[in-house]
């Protein structure tokens, strides 16, 4: 491919989202874990949702994440404990375990997107990054607000 070919929206985000799985994948594998447990650690890296908000936040039903939580808390990944504004919810959080884990994945990772971007200039780099935080909160905002939260 030379520098004037344009794979079109629809390839070129196709395929920079198999390059990105792959890795991530590779990643997640070699901490012998899932891509959706390795999304499930992403997410309790800066909060700690109920299992419901879980559930919202991974797209997932709340019997799947139920399992999903299980299984990490059983690797001792996660712990949950009783939420202090609702007795009757179970927030989800990252043990020093799981933090250690998620914190390798990520490096990991980032070093990976580090050398596939490495072609693009620093501005580049930024311009693209913001296009896709664009991108991303333009999806996830409505989306939120579908689902009935503001």
């Amino acid at each position: 491919m030379t520098g004037g070919d344009d794979l079109g929206i629809v390839d070129a985000l196709a395929q920079l989202s198999f390059l990105t799985q792959h890795a991530l994948a590779k990643h997640a594998a070699g901490q012998d874990l899932s891509l959706i447990q390795t999304r499930l650690l992403g997410v309790l890296r800066d909060r700690e949702p109920t299992m419901q908000e879980l559930a919202r936040l991974l797209g997932l039903d709340k019997s799947s994440v139920t399992g999903l939580v299980d299984r990490a808390e059983k690797r001792g990944l996660v712990r949950r404990t009783p939420s202090r504004q609702d007795r009757r919810a179970v927030r989800v959080e990252l043990s020093a375990s799981g933090r250690r884990i998620g914190r390798r994945i990520a490096d990991g990772f980032e070093a990976d997107v580090t050398s596939v971007t490495r072609s693009l200039s620093a501005a580049e780099r930024k311009q693209l990054s913001t296009l896709a935080t664009r991108v991303v909160m333009s999806y996830a905002c409505p989306q939120a607000q579908a689902d009935g939260n503001p």
